[in-house]
C-alpha cells in the first residue's frame, strides 16, 4: 500500500503541473481562475481538515501510552533533556547555514529595489515574541479548547502530565492505559482511511498553486528559491551524514522509510499532513513508540529545521533587494534573535512570515518587502515542510539511539501486502501482525 501511494502521490504531482499550467494559459481573466482555484481548494482543504482531524487525539493517545510504558519520570526527564539539546544543536546549523549561503549567492543583490513608504505594510500580521505570553502559552487553560484548535504544545504538555500521573497510580490506571492503546490503534487505522484520499489533494493543490500563479513565476525567482533549495539540500545531507554517524549504515533505510510522509509534505505544504506516517516509518525503522510519540510532537512545535533556514535566508535576501548592508555583528544578533523567535509563534498560521516580519521591523528593513517573496512562498513551504519532516525523523532516531532503544529490524526485500507493525507491551517491543 505505501509503495502504491507513494507512486499515486507522484503521479498527482505530475498531474497537477500539467493541469495547472493548461489553467493559467487557457483562462485568461483572472477571476475565472480565482473561480476555479476556489473550487479546486476544496480538496485540499477537505484533507488537510482530516489530517487536523486526527492530530490531537493520535499525539495525546501516543505520548501518553509511550510516557506510562517509560515506567518512570527519570526515564521522561532523560529523553526530554537530550530532544531539547539535539533541537537547540539541530536549530543552530539550521539558521547558521541559511545565513552562510545568503551571503554566498547573494539572491538579492543586484535588484536595487526604490525603498517603499514608511506607511507601506507587508499585509502579515505581526506577533511581537515576549517571555510571559511564551511561558503561559505553554499550558493549556483548557485540554478541550487546545485540542480544538490543535495547539500541539499544549497537547504535549497535558499529556505529559496525563502519562506521570497514570505511571504513580500504576496498576489502578491499567484499564486506562488499554483504553488509551485502543485509542491508538483506532486513530492509526482512520489514519490509513484518510491517506486514500492524498493523491487527490496533492493534484488538487499543485493544479491551483501553477494556475494562480503560472510557470512563469519559477524562473522570475529562481535564482532565490534554487539556492534556498540548495541549503535545504544540504541540510538533508548534513542531517542525514549524522544519523549515519550515530545509527550506522542504516541510515539508509531511514530515507526510505520517510520517503512517502517527506513526498506528502512536499507535495501539500504542510508537515502536519505527513505526522501520523512519520510515525508509522519510525516505527518499522525500529524506534521504540515510547520516544517517537514523545519526540515528534516536540519537534513540530521546537524544531521546524526548514523553516528556521527560511527566516534567514528570506529576511537577508528582502535586505540585499533594498541594498541595505547588514554588518557580521548584527547578522548574528539575527540568529540569536531568530533562535529565541522561532520557538514562540509554535502552531501559527504561515509562522516563517510572522517571524520575518518581526525580525525585519526590528532591524529597520521595511516590511513591505515581504511582498517579494509571498508570490513564491508557497513553494518554498514545500521544501520547508519535508525539511521539518526530514529532521524530525532524524531527531526521533538520534534520541533513541542515546537511549540505547533502537531496535534492529530487518527489512524484507519485498513488503508484504499487510506489513507487521510494532506494539509495545510492558514498554518493551514486540511484533504482532497486522490482524486485517
Amino acid at each position: 500500500m505505501a509503495k502504491r501511494l507513494t507512486l499515486f502521490i507522484l503521479i498527482a504531482m505530475v498531474a497537477g503541473i500539467i493541469v495547472g499550467f493548461v489553467l493559467n494559459r487557457s483562462v485568461g481573466d483572472p477571476s475565472d481562475i480565482e473561480t476555479i482555484t476556489g473550487y479546486l481548494s476544496i480538496l485540499t482543504d477537505l484533507f488537510l481538515r482530516l489530517i487536523k482531524m486526527i492530530i490531537a487525539p493520535l499525539v495525546f493517545g501516543t505520548l501518553v501510552a509511550g510516557i506510562a510504558h517509560m515506567g518512570d519520570t527519570a526515564a521522561l526527564g532523560r529523553i526530554g533533556v537530550r530532544t531539547i539539546a539535539w533541537f537547540l544543536c539541530a536549530s543552530l546549523v539550521s539558521l547558521t547555514l541559511g545565513l552562510l549561503l545568503v551571503n554566498l549567492f547573494q539572491p538579492g543583490s543586484g535588484l536595487d529595489l526604490p525603498l517603499p513608504p514608511v506607511t507601506a505594510d507587508s499585509g502579515v500580521a505581526k506577533s511581537a515574541f515576549t517571555l510571559k505570553e511564551f511561558v503561559t502559552h505553554l499550558v493549556p487553560k483548557s485540554i478541550f479548547e487546545a485540542m480544538a484548535t490543535n495547539e500541539i504544545l499544549q497537547i504535549v504538555v497535558f499529556s505529559v502530565f496525563v502519562g506521570v500521573a497514570i505511571t504513580a497510580v500504576g496498576e489502578k490506571a491499567a484499564p486506562l492505559v488499554r483504553g488509551i492503546e485502543g485509542l491508538v490503534a483506532v486513530m492509526l487505522q482512520i489514519t490509513d482511511y484518510v491517506m486514500r484520499f492524498a493523491p487527490i489533494a496533492v493534484f488538487a493543490a499543485v493544479a491551483s498553486a501553477i494556475a494562480k500563479e503560472g510557470a512563469g513565476i519559477l524562473v522570475t525567482f529562481g535564482y532565490f528559491m534554487g539556492g534556498f533549495y540548495i541549503g535545504l539540500i544540504l541540510l538533508w545531507a548534513l542531517m542525514m551524514l549524522a544519523a549515519f554517524l550515530i545509527v550506522g549504515g542504516r541510515a539508509r533505510l531511514l530515507a526510505r522509510y520517510i520517503r512517502e510522509p517527506l513526498l506528502l509534505a512536499f507535495s501539500t505544504a504542510s508537515s502536519e499532513a505527513a505526522f501520523p506516517r512519520t510515525l508509522e516509518a519510525l516505527d518499522r525503522f525500529g524506534v521504540p513508540r515510547r520516544i517517537a510519540s514523545f519526540v515528534l510532537p516536540l519537534g513540530y512545535s521546537f524544531n521546524l529545521d526548514g523553516t528556521m533556514m527560511y527566516c534567514t535566508f528570506a529576511t537577508m535576501f528582502i535586505a540585499q533587494a533594498y541594498g541595505i548592508p547588514l554588518t557580521a555583528g548584527q547578522q548574528v544578533t539575527m540568529l540569536l534573535l531568530l533562535m529565541v523567535t522561532s520557538k514562540g509563534v509554535a502552531g501559527v498560521p504561515r509562522a516563517s512570515l510572522v517571524v520575518i516580519a518581526s525580525t525585519l521591523s526590528f532591524f529597520k528593513i521595511p516590511e513591505a518587502g515581504l511582498l517579494l517573496i509571498l508570490a513564491v512562498d508557497h513553494f518554498l513551504d514545500m521544501g520547508r515542510s519535508a525539511t521539518n519532516v526530514v529532521g524530525n525523523a532524524v531527531a526521533s532516531v538520534v534520541v533513541a539511539k542515546w537511549e540505547g532503544a533502537l531496535e534492529v529490524v530487518e527489512p524484507a526485500e519485498i513488503e508484504p501486502p499487510h506489513a507487521p507493525t510494532r506494539t509495545e507491551h510492558g514498554g518493551k517491543a514486540g511484533l504482532e501482525l497486522d490482524p486485517s
